[in-house]
């Protein structure tokens, strides 16, 4: 891809017209975008009541902010900033909270994400993806850019911190970026996609070859290996623009017109038509955090997990007006169906695993049972054994006549965040996980996938990929920074101890280590062959759950609890076949059973 134009310092500012063109919207060659933009304000007539400005202590107003949400009712956002240090020990004295001390990891992790951040005009905007980003072979490749995944848990530190500020400035920075024009090969790509990452480069004024000034220099896509654009970029910044509203109160942001407009924008392009009669979403390999080939085209399990909670967290923020009540609609009905899809088809336990066994094919009928038509024989025998006789776990894809068995841990983790799955589902993940610690935890948590391909499987699915080679990096090899994800999950479930067992594990490696990016062989005990050290979501990812554990009560700025209201729109509802068992029920049967 080439990029048209990149951000360039600029003290004047724009009209609104200037920075939400009207569609198809791009800047040209020659159009300059400054790096510092202020939206105009709505005229007088339309502009909405301000939200009650927000009180820290609470003394200074009655009723918390909140958001419109969908002109149906308002959602409460309680900011939950600042907030008081919780602590486990009282000074029984003064009778004041003794705070807790850090550990020696905890205070390296500290000073490494804070000499990570990148500063942009002065400002901070992000952290790199590693320090020793060139120390390997010379290489540089892209480990000094700031990626927006990558940023996800730096961000979520900061924010726990208290630290607001770099959080706003990336989520403002790279919404600039989203309206960039893009073309590789003549081609351009749908509105909305947003870049995998940017750098902070010096560039020398126009007409001045002694002067430079400072630009962001983003990548969609056009230089990754394999040249793939990045799905999981604008499902993060959603996730994560939510998050900073929710724990900062700062609404204001939330209801600009080019934040709206720059969630309608990935949102349109997620939900635009195709041809395919799922409702999850298709890609293609390697668009997401595994970014190489590994098998997981179609319809993998991590971007729907991702796409389920960016809709949930779309539908909380989008301010209802002529303009999106179409959208807010597509919104319901897709989370709806892709509940359904995913809880009925993506789900195994030995029950399901049996049933699969038994599967007749070939059925042409819109009562068959085998609607996928997988062949019984596509159950691998590793799983047969390996499956335990309680609990379960989403696949890793399903496809037409295709099933991935495999276990892609962040898929199953943010399902159980987003509630994708069923509380009984999510219960019956961390059981799995909990039965097969030594396989998905090992001595550094956590798989990124398992079990790995090897042999044949590996050069036909991978090309042989070396990168990729049995229990490294992608196939197989353990990611320090799904900790923060798992800990995550387990908040929500009220599990912290398999997260604090965890963490305890990690810790007594990662600062003797130097941080690396991902660890090796089947129990993770070997720093990875091809390991950045120094890797930020590493130390990061650590940090986010150590804050976590500290501070549960926030883990809310993340999760979700199961919607009801989607009930109404449920797939088996809509049948006419007369279907009787769904998820979705059982869901509310389990939801209400347990508030009786």
């Amino acid at each position: 891809m080439a990029i048209a134009s990149t951000i360039r310092p600029c003290c004047s500012h724009l009209l609104l017209s200037q920075i939400i063109p009207k569609y198809p919207y791009h800047f040209s060659k020659s159009q300059k975008c400054p790096h510092r933009y202020e939206v105009v304000a709505q005229a007088a007539s339309t502009a909405p009541a301000p939200h009650p400005t927000f009180d820290p202590v609470g003394a200074g107003s009655a009723t918390p902010p909140h958001i419109l949400l969908h002109g149906l009712k308002p959602l409460v956002f309680t900011p939950l900033l600042p907030f008081p240090e919780k602590t486990r020990n009282v000074d029984p004295v003064r009778h004041e909270p003794i705070p807790r001390t850090e550990s020696v990891a905890e205070r390296e992790a500290w000073k490494l994400l804070k000499q990570s951040v990148v500063n942009y005009c002065g400002k901070p905007v992000g952290t790199v993806a590693a320090a020793d980003a060139g120390a390997f072979k010379g290489e540089l490749l892209n480990y000094d850019q700031v990626f927006i995944r990558d940023f996800v848990p730096s961000a979520l530190a900061f924010l726990l911190k208290g630290e607001t500020e770099i959080v706003r400035n990336f989520l403002l920075h790279t919404l600039q970026l989203q309206s960039w024009e893009k073309t590789v090969d003549c081609y351009s790509p749908g509105q909305g996609l947003m870049p995998a990452s940017f750098k902070v480069r010096a560039a020398p004024i126009d007409g001045n070859a002694d002067a430079e000034e400072e630009v962001l220099d983003p990548d969609f896509g056009e230089s990754a290996i394999g040249r793939v654009a990045p799905v999981d970029s604008g499902l993060w910044w959603i996730i994560l623009l939510r998050a900073y509203g929710k724990i900062t109160g700062d609404f204001s942001l939330l209801e600009r017109v080019d934040v709206q407009t720059g969630i309608k924008l990935i949102l349109n392009l997620c939900l635009s038509d195709g041809f395919d009669m799922f409702p999850t979403l298709l890609v293609t390999d390697g668009s997401c955090m595994i970014d190489r080939r590994m098998g997981i085209h179609g319809h993998p399990l991590e971007i729907q997990s991702l796409f389920y909670s960016a809709l949930r967290c779309a539908k909380e923020m989008l301010t209802f007006n002529e303009g999106s009540a179409n959208l807010i609609r597509a919104i319901k009905n897709r989370l709806s169906a892709l509940s359904f899809h995913v809880r009925e088809y993506y789900w195994v336990d030995l029950k399901k695993l049996n049933e699969i066994y038994r599967y007749k094919t070939e059925e042409y009928s819109q009562n068959a049972t085998n609607k996928f038509n997988i062949y019984p024989e596509q159950i691998p025998a590793w799983l047969v054994d390996w499956i335990p006789d309680r609990g379960g776990y989403l696949i890793g894809n399903v496809q037409p006549a295709h099933m991935d068995f495999r276990f892609f841990s962040l898929g199953n983790l943010w399902a159980i965040v987003s509630s994708l799955t069923t509380p009984k589902q999510a219960e019956g993940i961390l059981s799995l996980i909990e039965e097969k610690w030594d396989d998905l935890i090992g001595t550094m948590p956590l798989k990124i996938s398992y079990p790995a391909l090897e042999s044949d499987e590996w050069r036909i699915i991978t090309g042989s990929d070396p990168k990729n080679t049995p229990w490294s990096y992608h196939n197989g090899g353990s990611w320090p920074t799904l900790l923060w994800q798992f800990t995550l999950a387990c908040i929500k479930m009220g599990r912290p101890d398999l997260a604090k067992r965890a963490i305890s594990t990690a810790e007594k490696r990662l600062l003797d280590d130097n941080w690396p990016e991902y660890y090796d062989t089947p129990t993770g005990r070997f720093v990875g062959k091809q390991s950045r050290l120094y890797q930020t979501w590493t130390v990061a990812g650590f940090l986010t759950s150590k804050l976590l554990l500290e501070k549960p009560e926030l883990a809310s700025i993340l999760t979700f609890e199961e919607d009801l209201e989607l009930l109404e729109g449920c797939a088996c509802r809509l049948s006419r076949n007369g279907r009787t068992r769904c998820s979705r029920q059982a869901a509310r049967s389990q939801l209400l059973g347990n508030c009786a």
